[in-house]
């Protein structure tokens, strides 16, 4: 959650365990994988991201979003997550994640996920 210094909440996320399955994912996806052949795999989901309309614009959005990913690919050292899930709300949502690499599943427009190889590529120099 962030929260401005007079105590009011600008936006927060959650953060739960889910799972993929893999006859979800494009098929050039799962050849890649380096995980045994299950039909489920573990993943992190974002059940939901907002940010008060009052801050909108001023990037709290992607302040929240990253901070997500970094939390989800920290916590993958200890439970194994495949990937970072979203099920965006509408198409504005969809191109706020997608413009952050996350990819649809090939037949839900709406529900995305960002691998944690790319995750851990994008925080590789902290």
């Amino acid at each position: 959650m962030l929260v401005t210094a007079d105590n009011r909440v600008a936006g927060y996320y959650t953060l739960s365990a889910n799972i993929i399955l893999a006859e979800d994912l494009p098929a050039e996806t799962v050849k890649k994988l380096k995980w045994p052949r299950y039909p489920e795999l573990p993943a992190t989901l974002i059940g939901r991201l907002a940010c008060d309309r009052a801050f909108r614009g001023q990037g709290i959005g992607e302040l929240l979003l990253l901070d997500a990913v970094r939390r989800a690919l920290k916590a993958s050292a200890e439970v194994a997550s495949l990937a970072v899930v979203v099920d965006a709300k509408d198409e504005e949502a969809r191109r706020f994640y997608a413009k952050y690499g996350f990819l649809s599943f090939p037949d839900e427009r709406n529900r995305l996920y960002l691998p944690m190889k790319t995750i851990e590529e994008l925080f590789s120099n902290e």
